[in-house]
């Protein structure tokens, strides 16, 4: 299998050009510990209107931290493909931590799929801004498509999972009012 996905990572190589390596580059950088996504999520939790998907938001970026980057990187401890084959020269930094599963990708999909769940409009821009996240990981050779497929899985999956906890967490707090009154 690695072979596969070795195969898939040089065809990438192969379609290089100056202008698609810094947008590349800078689409990367938005991921980056999940800065653009935790900025994201603050302030959608700071206006009453889009307060709960806000939350939705940091609540699955702390649990894929807690799920992908602590946990399971540390459990599996895949090499990055930059590290066994270090041949191609990197256009970012070489990274420090483990490739399995993509944290740019978990919580890039994380953060669109809990603005999605809110508002269509606002996700499907967020969904298209992670899938490019995404692809850029595979493009600048840093992780193989594996880990990039596995971040997206478990990053849609939290997101799921948060929402339907805050919606429920909501709806027995009406009930409860409900009750009271």
């Amino acid at each position: 299998m690695i072979e596969a996905e070795f195969g898939i990572l040089y065809f990438l190589q192969s379609i290089h050009t100056p202008w698609l390596d810094v947008v590349m580059k800078n689409i990367t950088h938005m991921g980056d510990s999940g800065i653009f996504w935790i900025l994201t999520g603050l302030v959608l939790f700071c206006f009453k209107k889009t307060r709960k998907m806000g939350f939705c938001v940091l609540l699955s970026l702390a649990g894929g931290l807690l799920i992908g980057n602590i946990l399971l990187k540390n459990l599996v401890a895949r090499d990055r493909p930059c590290w066994i084959d270090p041949a191609v020269q990197l256009l970012i930094e070489n990274p420090g931590d483990f490739s399995f599963p993509s944290g740019h990708t978990m919580a890039s999909f994380e953060a669109a799929v809990s603005i999605f769940l809110y508002n269509r409009r606002w996700g499907a821009a967020a969904l298209v801004l992670a899938a490019l996240i995404a692809f850029s990981r595979l493009y600048l050779f840093v992780h193989f498509p594996s880990d990039v497929l596995t971040g997206l899985v478990l990053g849609i999956v939290i997101a799921l999972a948060v929402h339907k906890g805050v919606e429920w967490m909501v709806r027995q707090k009406k009930e409860k009012n409900a009750d009271a009154k």
